[in-house]
């Protein structure tokens, strides 16, 4: 049987429009893959625009036992300190009041505040900084 005669009734695709719909299905790629890198590179640069990190901490020990934070900012953009979190363990941290109330921080700067806590000597404590937008850092300090 001669398969050339069997399908020969059978009318196929035109190049033109074969070519026609491989550029659409291009073109409409293109246009979603942009849509998705855009979105993505702004949720990501706009969390990076604020980076908080450690630059000292230092225990008080006076008529009120206090801790002074040092905070810095390596991002792009200012950022706040909304809550400060020390504990003895990383699950039972509490909130506490910083001096001054309001920590606004500029890019490559650092900021000092205290907060009073009644510490105890050799005891590790764990810290969270909890910043008004981007990841809260956490660190852990020994009293000396």
């Amino acid at each position: 049987m001669n398969t050339h005669k069997r399908f020969n009734h059978e009318k196929a695709i035109s190049p033109i429009l074969a070519t026609l719909l491989l550029i659409v299905i291009a073109v409409a790629a293109t246009v979603i893959t942009y849509a998705w890198i855009t979105t993505y590179m702004g949720s990501t640069t706009q969390q990076a625009s604020f980076i908080p990190y450690k630059a000292n901490v230092n225990f008080i020990d006076g008529s009120t036992k206090q801790i002074a934070i040092d905070i810095g900012n390596s991002g792009t953009a200012a950022g706040q300190i909304v809550k400060v979190y020390i504990g003895e363990s990383p699950t039972t941290t509490q909130a506490y009041d910083t001096n001054p109330a309001t920590i606004t921080i500029e890019p490559n700067t650092v900021v000092s505040f205290t907060v009073n806590f009644d510490w105890q000597s050799k005891q590790t404590y764990y810290f969270k900084v909890v910043p008004s937008s981007g990841a809260t850092l956490s660190f852990t300090e020994q009293a000396p």
